[in-house]
């Protein structure tokens, strides 16, 4: 999980990663390489994120928590990001899936 994390602030330094409603338009407008889920997110939440994703053929994994996920970049409350680098998003999508 620590790679993960390591990844994540990377890619956010880096300006590779949008969060909030941005994520919405990331998969909307198929900049999102990939979507991280929080799994403490609300069923609310994560059900219209995986229908976005799933619709719009996004790719999405989940991380344990938004606490997680939050201290990864740097910004309190995170519930979602999407990764707008494709090699971030291969890197992180082989941690988590592995």
């Amino acid at each position: 999980m620590n790679n993960v994390v390591n990844l994540i602030g990377l890619a956010t330094r880096a300006r590779k990663i949008v969060t909030g409603e941005m994520v919405l338009n990331a998969i909307r407008n198929h900049s999102a390489k990939l979507v991280v889920i929080a799994e403490d997110a609300s069923d609310n939440t994560k059900k219209k994120l995986i229908d976005k994703c799933t619709f719009y053929n996004v790719e999405y994994v989940f991380i344990e928590s938004s606490a997680i996920l939050s201290h990864a970049i740097g910004k309190n409350n995170r519930m979602a990001i999407a990764i707008n680098d494709l090699g971030f998003a291969e890197k992180i999508k082989n941690y988590l899936k592995g």
